[in-house]
C-alpha cells in the first residue's frame, strides 16, 4: 500500500495541522478487538491536552474514534498497512484512516457513508440500534453521523486502498 498515493487536497488538508499518526499492518490491528480501545484511548490522550476540558474531550474523542476503529475491525479484508492520523483546524479534528480493502469493501464504505449523510440517517440509526438482530456493521458510522454530528467521507485512489475521513467538532458539542 502506498499511503502517498492519495492526492493532497491543498484546499482543505493544508488548513489542518498534523497532530499524530499511527500505522501498523491491518492483520496486526485485526488480530485483537482490544486494539480498538487501546489505540483510540492513546490517540485521544495525545490530542486532548490543550482543550478547555481535556478529560471530557479525551473521553468524547476516544469514543468517537473507537466507533471508527470497531467498524474497520469488523469489516477489514486483505493485508497491508493501516494508518490512523489526526489533524486539527481550530475546533475541528479530522481523523483520517487509510486502509487496504477490496472493491466490495470500498463499496460498503461509500454506500454506508452516503446513507449516514442522508436525510433518513437518524431513523436508520435508531432501527439499527434497537434491532434484535446481529449488530449491523454500519452502526458505528451512523453513530458518528447522528450522535457526534461528524462529517464523514470516503476517498479512493484507484487501488485497493481507501481513506475514511471523519471531521469532528466535539468541543462545540460540549459547550
Amino acid at each position: 500500500m502506498n499511503i502517498a498515493a492519495f492526492p493532497h487536497d491543498t484546499s482543505s488538508t493544508a488548513k489542518f495541522q498534523s497532530l499524530i499518526e499511527v500505522d501498523m499492518e491491518i492483520d496486526v490491528f485485526g488480530s485483537n478487538w482490544s486494539h480498538c480501545d487501546r489505540l483510540s484511548s492513546y490517540v485521544a490522550r495525545m490530542i486532548s491536552h490543550n482543550r478547555t476540558d481535556s478529560l471530557l474531550y479525551s473521553n468524547l474523542f476516544s469514543s468517537a474514534l473507537n466507533e471508527l476503529l470497531e467498524t474497520i475491525f469488523r469489516t477489514h479484508e486483505g493485508s497491508g498497512k493501516f494508518s490512523c492520523s489526526v489533524r486539527r483546524n481550530g475546533a475541528v479534528d479530522r481523523v483520517e484512516l487509510i486502509l487496504p480493502c477490496s472493491r466490495g469493501q470500498a463499496g460498503f464504505y461509500r454506500d454506508t457513508v452516503e446513507l449516514a449523510r442522508g436525510p433518513d440517517a437518524t431513523e436508520k440509526y435508531r432501527e439499527m440500534l434497537f434491532s434484535s438482530d446481529v449488530v449491523d456493521t454500519r452502526i458505528g458510522l451512523f453513530e458518528l453521523a447522528v450522535d457526534y454530528s461528524a462529517d464523514i467521507s470516503v476517498e479512493t485512489d484507484g487501488s485497493d486502498t481507501i481513506k475514511l475521513i471523519a471531521e469532528l467538532a466535539l468541543e462545540d458539542a460540549v459547550n
